[in-house]
């Protein structure tokens, strides 16, 4: 069954041109991963620097495989490391 992965992120204006090359690598891996079906990134409006990554995965197991990759962890511990905090995952499935 697919799952949908959120992500919320809160991007301090001075960091944000530094973060876009990390978001892209993260992405440009993303996409080629067996289970990845799609990824799309929202900016909140009425918060400027908040965003919301959302992606769909075929099953859980895909998901997870992504999350384990070495070169996954390299990519998210930078975008950590830039932005002083742990990403955290929402993860949800269809009803």
């Amino acid at each position: 069954m697919a799952v949908k992965i959120i992500i919320k992120r809160i991007v301090p204006q001075n960091k944000a041109e530094a973060l876009k090359p990390l978001l892209q690598k993260l992405r440009n891996l993303a996409i080629q991963q067996p289970g990845y079906i799609s990824g799309e990134t929202f900016k909140r409006i009425d918060r400027p620097g908040e965003s919301l990554v959302v992606s769909t995965w075929q099953t859980m197991d895909d998901w997870r495989a992504w999350v384990l990759r070495n070169e996954r962890i390299g990519a998210q511990e930078k975008i950590d490391h830039l932005l002083g905090e742990k990403t955290e995952y929402e993860i949800y499935t269809f009803d």
